[in-house]
């Protein structure tokens, strides 16, 4: 068979690399360049039967290559020939017969000469730019393989009322290895699709749908050259408005550049390669998955995180017939370490050259590196552990970051990465403790849990293919999120343009936007890239040998977060250098050793075993002292010894009661009577010296292990003036309490929460200073930390020194009570959220638990509105502390008010309350930053404490005068509601002291009334309706009594009782007095209205008689003045035997009150009374000048 060759330039030949490694990572490409893409030279041969083409076919691609063509490249025009026989026409060309020849020439305009209706073409180009012939022989060639090349058929559907939005997606299909193969991403791309569909507010009037191609190649590997021909197709046979995928870098490398061509958007979550970003070529790229730009910027921040700024060592494995994804993740590791000015060195590991020499590589990692990053595969990174734990290098100076960006080491669970059933397992235990293990994280949100079971049981249903639980489901997720994102940005593109919209808008939209998503929160930075987090592993136990997240990047806020209850473990117990102090090679002058003479050796040996035998006769000595202190128990009390004090026996004051419910270290607020200072603790008198008591309520009795005793002797030997003294303790059952120094002017929690107590910054910051300066020696002593530090355990002496008080001896300490869930939680607001996080805190805390607790301290002293104030609506304890264990951002943490306080105190109270404990300063630190910024506090020590007193002294006086007039408010409103209760002159015998004796008093009148028919009103109303109508009565009958000479006895539900002329005699005035009161009242209750039955008319019936009545006080607890005697009764008959509206008088009051001849009254004749027989009565009717 006749065959032609031609050599065509831009074929990719990948056994054969066009340089090396370095020149890789630095970017220096040496070969020959189409359009930005490296290219190859490979010679082909094409069978002649394999190059049948249609016209229209080859018109279409010169089209594209022409306008793809930069100008100063373009041919004039371009001719393709066909020839009979195999080597092309010689110089004179008659020997061949031309079977076809097509002519192109602008603008596209084809001319075509046939001397055989169905030529078999073979082809010769003739003038055509580098780039044309590379595509458009690409192009030609991928049509002959695929047979006699015919236009696919169109989408001759009948018009809808919606109109198609099509997708066009190229991703490998068969090949389920890849992340973004077609059966792992094909699920997620449906359920988009179906969602943005059956979304009405999203592109209304139109449909989505889309168009698949496989960008493999026989071999199951993604095609760079296939790719772009499949996007040339798609675009011209279905007018997509956008490409979804390819995933693998080199197709989305040249797919990238059709999609920028035509002004599409092209949305993917793979094509991780750094080279996508921040460049002008592949503008129309939107990347909603992870990248290696993010996986270097993680790189960079554990670079920084761990303070090594100097150097760091590649190794990468480069398997050149695939998609390199080695390869392109350390140059993603390579460029963000050089852009921060760190020195990277590199070695490359070829597993297709033979077995990898790796006692070699471990060599040169001593000499190249310490913080050593390996991108490969799995297996190959176990043995090169293996063989650097046999080489025995010392694991403590060095670290591997071993890339796993899908976790696939991880899959066991529990998770042994080191693990693979061999002999070589207890090695590789050993060296996994240097290895840290760096992957994306898996989202945590319910909705991505959803859309992984959703997932697994669409690919089951569709592909028959099983998701497995793996980190390549974060890929699925991105599509769809970028489908939805393209979605979101197309619909306001549309809503603002309508029409088709330009491609380079509807990416510009999707560019530096964030929203939610089923991968959690979705961040697109300015050059599409999406902003992901990352995880980090570590041999959290060394035993089990166990892989654990130990920490999370979180790639929006571009910070690190360790996991509750995680630390880093590192072999050595430190950090390892990334540069040795001798240097690789140990070429490092200063390190290099100093040749000895045999004397100066003999000498060292000799001072060294004298030094041996000092240091052992020294131990002993102390063993043996230590023994003899512990035996002496020089801290114990007997409690015969401590005499109580009757301060104890003394009211307290009125404390707030925020301080009652978060005291917890027992101190409470006294007022003594010996002296003008106030007690704030249980208290005795221990060898004459009062003390504070701390009682052990919990224990029953203490055993005296030695972990007790050397508690106990700690305390002892632990002295600091601003620290309280442990006096001793007494475990004499049932008294076991703790004695320590007392601190007579109470809490820093009372002080502050004293509003009356005017604090300058002065004095606030010579507190402050005060807690730091006992902290840093607490944290430098044997007691390493306090783990209840909050400012009720803050105490001021009597010198206004404030002491730290309620540390160390754990166990004596009381036991959480769990019974009052408010003051639980309340106690809780101090505590650091990892110790709150913890299932088992450490008893005494933690050093950096303590600088927490001293951050809500400074806010208190600051703002001075109690522990974690918030600004807004307040939250109870414990949803404060609920939130600040969750330990999500935004964190939970107190208000600051940079006009309450400086902005450096402001800095410092959110570096001490930091999520991450790494960065909290230690109490040195705070030191220096408070000496920084309160310079002239340290002057004068005699000054300032002059002028605490003076400071104390005059809120003494402002509290004392406050006080005083409160006192004499009180007493006020005491006495008028005595004078209420009481008659005034009998209130006054009272306050003195004297015995009120009953009275005899000859002539009283005595008032009283009820409502006739309240029985039936009581019935038809509710008891509030009842207590306000009387309510309202009585007040008005109260307000009217005040203008008369009377006083009003009592009230017994509508029964109303009133006297005059007792308890101070007034004559005979007394009838005149009740007989105007009494037409007054019933004038009143005339026009008087009943709330709740306005149109009823209220009846008082009333009855007045005069006579004789004793009177006095009755009873000792709610005391009553009491009328008795006959008059009493009759005036009750009165009222009884009355009528409604009507006043009725006996014949001794008529008397009366005609000695003032100007009451009307009116003979109502004789009454027949229970008990009195009959009675001449008369009806009041008023008060005039005259008398019937």
């Amino acid at each position: 068979m006749s065959r032609w060759q031609t050599n065509i330039p831009g074929l990719c030949k990948k056994s054969e690399p066009c340089y090396t490694h370095k020149e890789k990572l630095r970017g220096e490409d040496k070969a020959r360049q189409n359009g930005g893409a490296v290219v190859w030279i490979q010679r082909w041969t094409v069978k002649k039967s394999d190059v049948r083409i249609g016209s229209h076919v080859l018109f279409r691609f010169l089209r594209i290559q022409w306008e793809l063509a930069p100008l100063s490249e373009r041919g004039t025009s371009a001719e393709f020939n066909c020839w009979e026989k195999a080597a092309p026409p010689s110089p004179s060309p008659s020997p061949h017969r031309l079977l076809w020849k097509r002519a192109v020439t602008p603008p596209f305009k084809l001319t075509e000469t046939y001397s055989n209706p169905r030529p078999v073409v073979r082809m010769r180009p003739s003038y055509w730019s580098q780039r044309g012939r590379l595509l458009v022989l690409l192009q030609l060639l991928l049509t002959c393989w695929a047979g006699p090349a015919l236009p696919k058929s169109l989408d001759r559907r009948e018009p809808a009322e919606l109109q198609d939005v099509v997708l066009a997606v190229i991703l490998p299909r068969n090949n389920t290895a890849y992340p973004w193969a077609w059966p792992r991403v094909g699920p997620a791309l449906e359920r988009a699709l179906a969602r943005v569909n059956a979304d009405p507010t999203l592109l209304p009037g139109h449909r989505l749908r889309y168009v698949f191609e496989n960008s493999e190649n026989e071999a199951g590997i993604c095609s760079e050259s296939i790719a772009p021909l499949l996007a040339v197709d798609l675009k011209f046979s279905h007018n997509p408005w956008a490409f979804v995928g390819p995933g693998c870098d080199y197709t989305s490398s040249s797919v990238g550049l059709f999609t920028t061509h035509w002004g599409l958007p092209m949305v993917t979550a793979g094509a991780p390669a750094i080279g996508f970003y921040g460049t002008n070529v592949y503008t129309s790229i939107t990347n909603t998955g992870p990248t290696h730009k993010k996986l270097g910027q993680f790189a960079v921040h554990l670079q920084r995180h761990f303070g090594w700024r100097h150097h760091a060592l590649l190794m990468f494995s480069d398997n050149k017939v695939d998609h390199r994804p080695f390869y392109f993740a350390a140059e993603g590791l390579y460029t963000e370490l050089s852009s921060d000015n760190i020195t990277t060195a590199d070695l490359v590991l070829n597993e297709q050259a033979g077995p990898i020499p790796f006692s070699t590589f471990v060599q040169d990692i001593k000499q190249n590196g310490r913080v050593v990053y390996v991108c490969c595969v799995w297996d190959t990174f176990r043995q090169l552990m293996v063989h650097f734990r046999k080489a025995g290098l010392p694991q403590e100076e060095y670290v591997f970051f071993y890339i796993d960006e899908f976790g696939l080491s991880l899959d066991s669970r529990p998770a042994r990465p080191w693990a693979k059933g061999d002999a070589d397992d207890p090695i590789a235990k050993e060296a996994f403790q240097s290895v840290k293990i760096l992957t994306y994280r898996e989202p945590q949100n319910p909705e991505y849990k959803e859309f992984v079971k959703d997932l697994k049981a669409d690919a089951k249903r569709m592909f028959n293919f099983t998701v497995e639980d793996s980190l390549m489901n974060l890929i699925s997720g991105g599509f769809y999120d970028g489908v939805m994102l393209y979605a979101q940005a197309l619909n306001e593109t549309i809503a603002r343009e309508g029409g088709m919209p330009q491609g380079k808008t509807v990416t510009k939209r999707m560019w530096n936007r964030t929203y939610h998503g089923v991968t959690g929160l979705v961040q697109i930075d300015e050059n599409g890239d999406r902003e992901i987090d990352f995880a980090l592993w570590d041999m959290t136990d060394t035993d089990s040998g166990v892989f654990q997240i130990v920490s999370v990047y979180n790639g929006t806020l571009k910070q690190m977060v360790s996991e509750p209850g995680m630390k880093i473990h590192w072999p050595g117990g430190a950090v390892p250098l990334d540069v040795p102090l001798c240097g690789f090679k140990n070429d490092n002058p200063s390190c290099l050793a100093q040749t000895v003479t045999m004397h100066q050796m003999i000498f060292v040996v000799v001072c060294f075993i004298f030094i041996i035998i000092i240091t052992v006769a020294i131990f002993i000595y102390r063993k043996l002292k230590l023994e003899n202190e512990l035996a002496a128990q020089l801290w114990r009390v007997n409690w015969e010894d401590i005499q109580m004090s009757n301060l104890e026996k003394v009211l307290r004051r009125a404390c707030s009661k925020l301080t009652l419910s978060l005291r917890g270290s027992n101190y409470g607020s006294l007022l003594t009577m010996e002296g003008n200072f106030q007690i704030y603790a249980k208290t005795g008198y221990y060898k004459g010296n009062i003390a504070a008591i701390k009682y052990c309520n919990n224990k029953k009795r203490i055993e005296l292990t030695r972990k007790v005793l050397f508690e106990l002797k700690h305390m002892r030997d632990v002295q600091n003036e601003h620290l309280t003294r442990f006096i001793g303790a007494c475990i004499d059952p049932p008294n076991i309490c703790i004695i320590t120094e007392y601190c007579p002017r109470g809490s820093l929690q009372d002080i502050m929460e004293n509003e009356s107590i005017t604090l300058d910054w002065m004095f606030r910051y010579s507190l402050i200073n005060d807690i730091v300066k006992g902290m840093l020696f607490l944290h430098n002593s044997v007691i390493v930390s306090h783990g209840n530090l909050k400012s009720s355990n803050c105490v001021v002496d009597s010198r206004f020194v404030l002491k730290i008080t309620d540390y160390g001896l754990a166990s004596f300490r009381n036991e959480v009570d769990t019974e009052d869930a408010h003051a639980y939680y309340a106690r809780k607001l101090w505590t650091a959220p990892e110790l709150l996080r913890a299932e088992c805190p450490p008893p005494s805390g933690t050093q950096k638990g303590d600088v927490y607790s001293f951050g809500i301290i400074l806010q208190e002293v600051a703002l001075r509105k109690g522990a974690f104030y918030l600004e807004g609506e307040p939250l109870s304890p414990k949803e404060i502390i609920d939130r600040v264990a969750l330990g999500e951002w935004p964190y939970l943490r107190p208000a600051i008010n940079p006009q309450s306080h400086s902005e450096e105190l402001g800095q410092l109270m959110q570096r001490c309350w930091s999520e991450d404990v790494s960065e909290r300063p230690d109490f040195s630190q705070i030191k220096l930053i408070l000496r920084k910024h309160n310079r002239e506090n340290g002057s004068n020590i005699l000054d300032n404490l002059l002028s605490r007193m003076e400071q104390y002294a005059n809120n003494l006086e402002e509290l004392v005068e406050d006080r005083t007039q409160a006192y004499l408010e009180e007493k006020r409103k005491a006495e008028a509601l005595l004078y209420q209760i009481l008659p005034h002159s009998v209130a006054e015998q009272l306050k003195r002291g004297e015995t009120v004796q009953a009275e005899a008093f000859d002539s009283v009148t005595i008032y009283f009334s009820d409502i006739v028919g309240f029985t039936a009103i009581s019935a038809e109303s509710t008891p509030m309706q009842v207590v306000t109508l009387l309510n309202d009565l009585y007040t008005c009958f109260d307000a009217i009594i005040d203008n008369f000479d009377v006083y009003k006895v009592e009230t017994i539900g509508d029964a109303y009782m009133v006297v005059s002329g007792l308890p101070v005699r007034n004559g005979k005035l007394h009838g005149r007095e009740i007989a105007r009161m009494s037409l007054a009242l019933l004038k009143a209750v005339r026009s008087f209205k009943i709330r709740h039955r306005p149109d009823q008319q209220l009846k008082l019936r009333s009855g007045i008689h005069s006579g004789p009545v004793c009177a006095g006080v009755v009873g000792l607890k709610m005391p009553r003045y009491c009328l008795f005697g006959d008059t009493v009764n009759t005036a009750s008959r009165m009222e009884s035997n009355g009528e409604a509206l009507k006043i009725h008088v006996s014949e001794a009051t008529r008397a009366v009150l005609e000695e003032f001849n100007c009451f009307q009254l009116e003979l109502r004749g004789d009454v027949e009374m229970k008990g009195k027989g009959r009675m001449r009565t008369y009806w009041l009717l008023g008060e005039s000048t005259g008398s019937v």
